[in-house]
């Protein structure tokens, strides 16, 4: 147990430059949050409902991030600062990093059946601060999604989303940043959606123009051969 927790406080050291020491770390507001929701989740798999929601409301009331406790998280979470709400029948991967004011909301289906009603975050995944996922959609593994994206839909394996409504951006994330990136933001002005969009037409009237020579070439008049 002790060299479990010695790995996840590294894992976190490793994804937060300010961090002096694994002491340091120990008092985060998302570290002692994940582990007030680790027993909560424990009471609540075991239907002890009551117990799980009240270290749930001391958890939101200590550190300001609201996990509920039937909500599935895997190894080495790291919610980076606070304000954050993940929900019911969220789940989340492996490695994942979440900054402030993010929320994992749910829909409010019209049969009234709850469900699976919040978002699923593969391994890997980096959210940035004020993002809003919604939904039972997938985010798919080592996928980046951008400060204040508000996402309603899947999101593939290693895409990097910004925008409302989320969209994705033709940038290979490795280039503006290797390996971790955080807030899930490359930085650089070719991750803006409208300038990527203004990219992909230019290169589309490039192709277009291509085309019309080739037309203009192949209707032109062939020179008459005279017979001697």
């Amino acid at each position: 147990m002790q060299s479990s927790l010695i790995e996840y406080l590294d894992s976190v050291k490793s994804r937060d430059p300010a961090a002096r020491s694994r002491w340091d770390v120990l008092f985060y507001p998302g570290v002692t949050a994940l582990g007030f929701h680790r027993v909560a989740h424990w009471l609540w798999e075991g239907h002890l409902f009551f117990l799980a929601r009240l270290i749930n409301h001391l958890a939101r009331f200590l550190t300001a991030i609201d996990i509920h406790p039937g909500a599935k998280i895997g190894k080495r979470f790291f919610i980076d600062h606070g304000f954050t709400v993940i929900g019911e029948s969220a789940e989340i991967g492996d490695d994942v990093t979440i900054y402030q004011h993010v929320t994992l909301g749910g829909t409010n289906p019209t049969t009234g059946v709850g469900g699976k009603r919040h978002p699923t975050l593969r391994s890997g995944v980096v959210v940035g601060s004020g993002a809003q996922i919604l939904g039972p959609i997938e985010i798919g593994e080592g996928a980046k999604i951008g400060a204040n994206s508000v996402v309603t839909k899947d999101v593939a394996a290693g895409q990097t989303v910004v925008g409302i409504p989320a969209k994705p951006v033709p940038v290979d994330a490795v280039h503006y940043s290797p390996g971790f990136v955080p807030y899930g933001t490359p930085c650089g002005e070719d991750c803006d959606p409208s300038r990527a969009r203004l990219l992909e037409l230019e290169h589309e009237i490039e192709e277009l123009r291509a085309e019309i020579l080739k037309m203009k070439a192949t209707r032109q008049p062939q020179p008459k051969v005279k017979s001697a």
